[in-house]
Order: structure tokens, then C-alpha cells, then sequence
């Protein structure tokens, strides 16, 4: 059945947009058509802006206790519409069942993350004689991306409301499945009308129009390095606070007292996390050249283990690419690769087989990847891992801090002491050590060098939605 959808939210209450292109929603695994969306425009984006700075002066007034209660309102929401959230990913964006499913818990307890980050945050504290508050910035522009849409929306609106910020979020036109299902959600929480708004659109007419409009006061975004330049470059005009979360080259060192049992099946699960479609994706494999002949073996068979397919088969670990435009993005890598001397360990251009029916793409490993090539520099987002040696640990260090890239990084080894050495040298905001996810959901996440500004999760996060202002006065003490 086609899907239709041809509203927005705005001022508490579904409506129309005034945009009227439409947008046709592709199911990856099939290429079929599944649906239209109606898109929004710079009209809708000052109709929502509008309503979010109406409704900033007493949102922003709000106790911590109340908007605790708001962000339990939306966890339970969410969590008891995750069928149909679950659903639309899955028709929309083709993500694996399980990874689909732990996305949308994730989702629905970025409140609760929220909610216990307010418990102990100071939003008043004394410097000396000064007295310093804590203050909400303002309406907060939120721009996400198709290959986590609502995960990425929640917690992103999660930190805006605990700060007391009202929001006007873009996600990606590619998601607007996701994002209608969502807005279920959001409406049934009963949130004060005008505290979250949401405006579905293209980068260039939507996502511009909230980066350049002059009411909004911080724009955070997670997307593309590319993209994230040119909300930078539209955010300077009104001197807005960012926060970008932006592309990553990932290194995944394994060092020699590695257990390969575990490293192995570890370093394929960081590559080939989210089908490839994930910034934080270890699709740099650095190991130690006297190890690469066994390393590779294993490599190899591991890979060849990887179940490519129906994203609504338990068993399936990597589904289609999200979508025709993506699919070649990552064919054109691997060409690249083969085109500048790297060998093909596995994988390799073109659909498995049997898969050809939709944006499937061979999960590829290359060797002989030296640190100056393209596809050892350039973010792929597909499931394509370079294999690269190393000689002695502090080559391997420099190996993995050569790129633009700084947002995430993994080490494998059993003495954690000396892997704990290694992580601390790496440039990366978030460096995991023999594991492939975090282990603590309120740790600061955010990237060094070109992989962004600010950070998001638990206090930084929040921090990054508020603005200090110091009272003094003649007293010795206020």
C-alpha cells in the first residue's frame, strides 16, 4: 500500500506544509516506491521558528522537575510505539531487524539519559564572589541525517528540553516514514505547544532556512564534514552556537598481544556496524605486519560469514544501502580502491548474489591499503574495511591520526594497560578499547579536527544548549 504523508508539526498540532514538492519515499531492499511526502519550505520553517520563540519565554521558566516529567512523557511514548517505528526503519531505510530494534530502545532512553543528567547539573554555581546561571540559548534548530534519523532526533530534542531550549528540527527528506511515525509519538507526550516543531525538507531550502534564520540561536546537526562546513559558514552570519557531529575515518588498531579470536569478529562488527552506514565505523584495520598473513585469513573467513539480505531476517547483519545515489557513492570507492593499487581480499564491486533487486553491496575487505590512498582517507559510508599494517606501535599511532578525521577509534589487546596507553594517544573523541559500543551512555560524544565542534550525551551535551551568565555585585558575598 502507498504510504501518503503531507503534514508537519508545528505549534503542537499536525498541518499542512506550504511547500508542495514531493518527495518519493524508496524501499532500499526493493526499489520500490513506497510512498510521497509532501515537503515543507522556508515558509514552514518561519511558521515553526515563530512558534518555537513564542513559546521559548516560558518553557525556558520551567522547573527542573517539569521538564523531567515532560522527558518521561516522551520515553514512555516512545518505547510504547517502537512496532511502528521498527516498521517504517525497516521499510525505509532497510537497517538489520536487531540493530533496527537496539536503535529504537536507544531512542526512547535518550530521555530517561536526560532526565537523570538534570538530577545532578548544576545550573547555578559560585566562581569566588561571582555568581554564575546556567541559561537555555534559545530556540534550537536540529538537523539529522537518514542513516539514524530518530535515534539522533531524540536525543538531540532530549538535551534541548532538559536545557529549557524550544526546537525546530529538519530530519532527512529520506526519512520522512521515520519521522511521521515519530511524530506520533511526540504528540501523544503532550509537550506545551510550540516547544518542538518539525518541519520535513531538503538541506538546501529547509536546512538552510532554519542555518540562516536569525531567531534561532544554536544549529545541531549531525551529517556529512561537507555539510557541516557550508551550516558553519550560514551559522556565522548570526554569530549561532554549533554543534557538529560530522564525518569519520576510523582506525581500529590491533596490537600484538591481541586475543584474534575476539579482535577479529570485533573488527568486523565496528566495519560493517549499520550496513558500513555508521561515522563511527572502524574501516581502518591497522594490525601488526609479522600477524597480516594470519590476520587475513581470519579476516577473510569472517567476512564471508557476514549475512547480507533481508533486512527483516534476524540473521541478517548487513541490508541495503539507503539509496540508489548512496549505492554508487560506495561502488565508485571501491573502483577507486582497485583503480589505485589496493587488492581485493573479499568483496567487490557489484550486488551479492541474488541480491540485485535492491541497493545490496558486496561487504568488501581491500589489503595493500597504504595511508595515502583515497579509500584509506575519504569516509565511504558503505560496508568496505581497509586492511593496513604496521611495523612498531608508534607507527601505528601515526597511521591512525593521518587523516582529517577525529571522531572515533578502537584498540585491541590484553594488556590493558598498554592498550590504555595507545588510546590516550589517539586523536579521536571517543576511543573504545576491546569493544565495538560504548558502555556508557552519558559519556561526552563529538569529534576532534574535522569531525566537528561541541559535544553531544549526559552534561556536555547539555552544556552545549546553555549559556553562562556571571552576577556580581559590591557585597562580599551575594
Amino acid at each position: 500500500m502507498m504510504i501518503s504523508i503531507d503534514r508537519i508539526y508545528i505549534n503542537g498540532a499536525f498541518v499542512r506544509p506550504h511547500g508542495t514538492a514531493v518527495h518519493a519515499q524508496i524501499n532500499p531492499a526493493t526499489k520500490a516506491v513506497i510512498g510521497n511526502t509532501v515537503l515543507g519550505d522556508a515558509e514552514d520553517v518561519a511558521r515553526a521558528v515563530a512558534a518555537a520563540r513564542a513559546a521559548f519565554p516560558a518553557f525556558s521558566r520551567t522547573s527542573v522537575a517539569e521538564r523531567q516529567a515532560l522527558l518521561h512523557r516522551l520515553h514512555d511514548a516512545v518505547q510504547a510505539r517502537e512496532d511502528a517505528l521498527v516498521k517504517a526503519t525497516l521499510q525505509e531505510y532497510g537497517g538489520p531487524l536487531k540493530d533496527t530494534i537496539a536503535r529504537t530502545r536507544f531512542a526512547a532512553r535518550a530521555f530517561l539519559l536526560a532526565s537523570e543528567t538534570l538530577e545532578t547539573f548544576a545550573f547555578v554555581r559560585r566562581i569566588g564572589k561571582a555568581t554564575i546561571l546556567m541559561e537555555p540559548l534559545g530556540v534550537v534548530g536540529i538537523i539529522t541525517p537518514w542513516n539514524a534519523n530518530y535515534t539522533l532526533l531524540c536525543n538531540k530534542l532530549a538535551s534541548a528540553i532538559a536545557a529549557g531550549c524550544t526546537a525546530v528540527v529538519k530530519p532527512s527528506e529520506l526519512s520522512t516514514l521515520q519521522t511521521d511515525a515519530l511524530l506520533e509519538c511526540i504528540h501523544a507526550a503532550g509537550l506545551p505547544a510550540g516547544v518542538v516543531n518539525v518541519v520535513n525538507g531538503t538541506g538546501d531550502e529547509v536546512g538552510t532556512a532554519i542555518t540562516r534564520h536569525p531567531d534561532i540561536a544554536l544549529i545541531s546537526f549531525t551529517g556529512s564534514t561537507r555539510v557541516g562546513r557550508l551550516i558553519l559558514q550560514g551559522a556565522a552570519e548570526t554569530l549561532k552556537r554549533v554543534t557538529l557531529e560530522l564525518g569519520g575515518k576510523s582506525a581500529n588498531i590491533i596490537l600484538d598481544d591481541a586475543d584474534l579470536d575476539k579482535a577479529i569478529p570485533l573488527a568486523v562488527r565496528i566495519a560493517f556496524a549499520n550496513s558500513g552506514q555508521a561515522c563511527v565505523a572502524g574501516t581502518r584495520l591497522l594490525v601488526p605486519a609479522d600477524m597480516l598473513p594470519e590476520i587475513r585469513r581470519r579476516l577473510a573467513q569472517a567476512v564471508a560469514a557476514v549475512q547480507v539480505g533481508d533486512p527483516w531476517d534476524e540473521a541478517t547483519t548487513i541490508g541495503p544501502i539507503v539509496s540508489q545515489t548512496q549505492y554508487e557513492r560506495v561502488q565508485r570507492y571501491i573502483h577507486l580502491g582497485i583503480d589505485e593499487g589496493a587488492t581485493l581480499l573479499i568483496g567487490g564491486p557489484g550486488h551479492p548474489e541474488g541480491l540485485e533487486h535492491g541497493y545490496f553491496v558486496r561487504p568488501t575487505v581491500f589489503e595493500h591499503v597504504t595511508p595515502d590512498m583515497t579509500i584509506a582517507q575519504e569516509e565511504i559510508f558503505g560496508p568496505v574495511l581497509c586492511l593496513m599494517s604496521y611495523e612498531t606501535e608508534e607507527q601505528a599511532i601515526e597511521i591512525a591520526n593521518g587523516t582529517m578525521y577525529g571522531l572515533a577509534a578502537y584498540v585491541s589487546g590484553t594488556d590493558l594497560a598498554r592498550a590504555r596507553r595507545v588510546a590516550a594517544r589517539l586523536v579521536a573523541g571517543r576511543v573504545l578499547i576491546n569493544r565495538a559500543e560504548s558502555n556508557e551512555p552519558k559519556a561526552p560524544f563529538g569529534g576532534f579536527k574535522q569531525s566537528g565542534i561541541g559535544r553531544e550525551y549526559g552534561p556536555f551535551g547539555l552544556e552545549g544548549h546553555l549559556e553562562p551568565k556571571a552576577l556580581m555585585d559590591d557585597e562580599d558575598e551575594l
